[in-house]
């Protein structure tokens, strides 16, 4: 029972970021040279020049500012989902091979986790370990997979593993309910028709 303590916490915060209109950038995040180049997974080639380190950035900020890129990376835009009033058609034409607002809802309504990894490409979302702070002694952690480019329940999947730390400082893999992953795969549609519905 004491793991599932740390669902009610993690479906709390999703509750109250639904209505969250925006959040920034992945990119954002990282605001150090040596943040960004973590973060982005560009490989940085030694002894490049002055130019060639710069056009290098730019191709780590592009990685980030399109959530990761773990394939490659994708203009800015496709994640904005037409935020000066672009269509959906507008932002299908890009060629992002998943839904847009299956994949922009699943970023803001778990936003209050840090990110391992995001790839719009294979519409992957990876977190970090999630610790609340009233109970260090459980962590969760979250892959999301949208699959189709259609906003419907079978595109979307999450995956939920959770552990418990034991009284040797070990951690314990933990059984998770089924429905858990359920109930946030609810939250995540429910962002993804309010994103499309102010698109409309």
């Amino acid at each position: 029972m004491k793991i599932f303590s740390i669902f009610i916490i993690l479906l709390i915060c999703v509750s109250c970021n639904s209505d969250v209109k925006d959040t920034s950038e992945l990119y954002a995040k990282s605001q150090s040279r040596d943040a960004i180049i973590e973060r982005s997974g560009t490989t940085f080639r030694a002894g490049s020049d002055p130019e060639d380190m710069k056009i290098q950035m730019q191709d780590a900020q592009n990685r980030l500012r399109a959530g990761g890129g773990l394939l490659g990376k994708k203009p800015a835009d496709i994640l904005s989902l037409g935020g000066d009033n672009k269509s959906s058609a507008n932002v299908a034409a890009v060629g992002l091979p998943i839904n847009p607002y299956l994949w922009r809802g699943s970023l803001e309504t778990i936003s209050f986790m840090p990110l391992m990894s995001a790839d719009p490409f294979a519409g992957i979302i990876i977190t970090e370990w999630y610790t609340d702070q009233q109970n260090d002694n459980e962590r969760c952690k979250l892959n999301i997979f949208v699959k189709g480019v259609e906003l419907k329940t079978e595109n979307l999947s999450v995956s939920s593993f959770c552990q418990n730390l034991n009284a040797n400082g070990n951690w314990v893999d933990q059984k998770v309910n089924d429905e858990n992953n359920t109930k946030l795969e609810n939250a995540i549609l429910n962002k993804a028709k309010k994103l499309r519905l102010s698109q409309s």
